[in-house]
């Protein structure tokens, strides 16, 4: 028996060792519960109350291993963006045979992407699946397999969709580091689209927090869950909330239409064409359902800038 599941006390697997399933295995060591953290190297810093293991959860083998032994399986894998519609797909197809065989629950962090173009609704959970990208019907078409799943009995399975991300450790995000060195050292700022739009994003802590509540609470099963989000405000604010933590003017740069420029190079600016609709349209996201059934609040992005202004100004000074 693997010497993460010797405890009495039930294994929370996480799949993925990003900033989503970092912080969630985080969490869920805080709520008491033996943790194990998957990803394909097993190495990373030691985090307190998680055992690492390495496993490629895009082979049926590898997800075997990553889910032996665990109660609650948490899917927090991605993938480079010009890799996703090929890969993502087989990750899907290796995770749901484990936890099919296994017994596990499985929770799956997922995206707005299903949505598509909303021309500005707020977006809910019974919001229509209209996705014309790649993209967005590839994982539209994942959760539908993943619901399918759920119905027809094969695994208990539960989706938690989550904006944009922002806060301590997030990089590859809109509200990144694309965003925060620059504010802090005073160099460029970049931004997508119309900044005056209304814009949801999610904080990481949210995340893991929404989460595992879905881990520890099967009644929410069978269905799609927005993860909790503070209100939606402008790029503009958020740029100006940014100034007054860091005490200087913000150098924006703002891209009006996708094309590279900075951290964003040649080939993630072509895959990411299709979805800059985002940028282009308000994207607003509710999460009052998760925070009515659950008792969940959204922490005030006030608060999740700071964190956020703090983590990158140690990140900036680390050796």
């Amino acid at each position: 028996m693997p010497a993460d599941v010797h405890d009495s006390r039930p294994l929370h697997a996480v799949l993925g060792s990003g900033p989503a399933g970092t912080t969630l295995a985080r969490e869920l060591v805080r709520r008491g519960h033996p943790v194990r953290l998957v990803d394909r190297t097993g190495s990373g810093p030691a985090i307190d109350g998680v055992r690492r293991r390495a496993a490629d959860v895009a082979t049926e083998e590898g997800a075997r291993a990553a889910v032996e032994g665990a109660a609650v399986v948490y899917h927090c894998v991605n993938v480079g963006y010009h890799l996703q519609v090929e890969v993502m797909p087989r990750i899907q197809q290796a995770v749901l045979a484990a936890v099919e065989a296994s017994g596990a629950r499985l929770v799956v962090l997922d995206t707005l992407y299903p949505y598509g173009e909303t021309q500005g609704a707020v977006m809910t959970e019974e919001t229509p699946w209209r996705a014309t990208t790649r993209k967005g019907r590839m994982r539209a078409a994942l959760d539908e397999r993943y619901l399918a799943a759920h119905r027809e009995g094969r695994a208990c399975v539960v989706l938690g969709r989550s904006a944009d991300f922002v806060g301590p450790g997030v990089l590859n995000s809109t509200l990144g580091a694309a965003v925060f060195p620059g504010a802090l050292t005073g160099g460029e700022v970049l931004a997508l689209g119309d900044i005056d739009l209304p814009h949801s994003c999610t904080g990481i802590e949210d995340v893991a927090v929404g989460l595992a509540t879905l881990g520890e609470r099967p009644e929410g099963d069978g269905r799609v869950w927005h993860l909790p989000t503070a209100p939606a405000v402008t790029t503009r604010d958020i740029h100006t909330m940014i100034e007054k933590r860091t005490g200087r003017p913000l150098n924006v740069v703002v891209l009006a239409e996708p094309r590279p420029f900075g951290p964003f190079d040649e080939q993630f600016i072509a895959e990411y064409a299709e979805m800059f609709y985002q940028h282009t349209e308000p994207q607003i996201m509710d999460s009052s359902a998760v925070e009515r059934a659950f008792g969940l609040r959204p922490t005030p992005l006030e608060d999740t800038l700071d964190a956020t202004v703090t983590w990158y100004e140690q990140w900036l000074s680390r050796p």
